[in-house]
């Protein structure tokens, strides 16, 4: 363990963040998602929830500054904005993203919405996709990477 560092955060995926370069993208999928069918760099964090992974890493995460929005979820299908629980629980994750990365990151823009088979066309092109055990509906999370500056 190291100081600093969350214990969430395991090694590999640690190893994960320092390897991305500047535009790459990295997955967080619910446990619903299948990840292992689109991509081959898999991560595990069985157990874990997406909002605390993002609180973890985004101390150590720079978001990408040169593209309009670095921080994307999976937008839910028309007929599931239609239903009011999953629209309203959709929204909750949404807003408890936004309050995780309004505090690391306060002048980002807004999360932005990715069509459901767009984020899997992402995933496909991403660095790394990380496997969480979070059970909510389109919990799904990219963020881009932006350059380190000290």
């Amino acid at each position: 363990m190291l100081r600093g560092i969350s214990p969430l955060l395991s090694p590999t995926l640690l190893e994960t963040l320092y390897r991305m370069g500047h535009h790459d993208e990295i997955i967080f999928g619910d446990a619903h998602f299948p990840g292992e069918s689109c991509n081959e760099n898999i991560i595990r964090a069985d157990g874990l929830r997406i909002d605390d992974l993002l609180d973890a890493i985004l101390p150590l995460f720079v978001l990408d500054h040169v593209i309009e929005q670095p921080v994307m979820m999976m937008g839910p299908l028309p007929e599931d904005k239609a239903d009011p629980k999953i629209a309203a629980d959709y929204q909750d994750v949404h807003d408890g993203y936004a309050e995780i990365v309004k505090k690391h990151y306060p002048n980002t823009a807004p999360i932005a919405q990715v069509d459901k088979y767009d984020f899997y066309d992402r995933t496909r092109k991403a660095f790394a996709v990380v496997m969480t055990g979070d059970v909510r509906i389109y919990a799904n999370l990219i963020l881009a990477k932006g350059v380190t500056t000290w």
